[in-house]
């Protein structure tokens, strides 16, 4: 369990490195643009935006990733929580998708390490 734990911490870490490339970099692009179904001029007026919530997702994959690095299952617990906690608000205010990409995989992680 233990194992199983790690590998779903790791990718919810990824996935937020993932964010944070398609935020901070990608936002306004082409790609970007479909992916978050923004229009160019909506990407342009949020573009300073999605970069500061780019740069949090970054601190939150961080952190999961500290806590693997160092082997303190309590750090990676905290901030799955955090991604739970971002996904839901997200879900709520911005788009019910977020639930499903962010807190969902942070919620499935949590719930592998209660067996721990």
């Amino acid at each position: 369990m233990l194992t199983a734990f790690k590998v779903f911490s790791a990718l919810v870490a990824l996935l937020h490195f993932g964010f944070l490339v398609l935020e901070m970099f990608l936002w306004a692009t082409p790609f970007g643009m479909k992916v978050f179904r923004l229009s160019e001029n909506e990407a342009q007026i949020t573009k300073i935006l999605a970069q500061n919530q780019g740069l949090y997702n970054g601190f939150l994959a961080t952190g999961i990733v500290y806590g693997l690095v160092t082997g303190d299952l309590r750090v990676i617990v905290l901030f799955l929580i955090f991604v739970a906690i971002a996904g839901v608000y997200g879900g709520v205010t911005a788009s019910s998708r977020i639930i499903y990409i962010q807190a969902l995989p942070a919620l499935m992680t949590l719930t592998i390490g209660l067996f721990l």
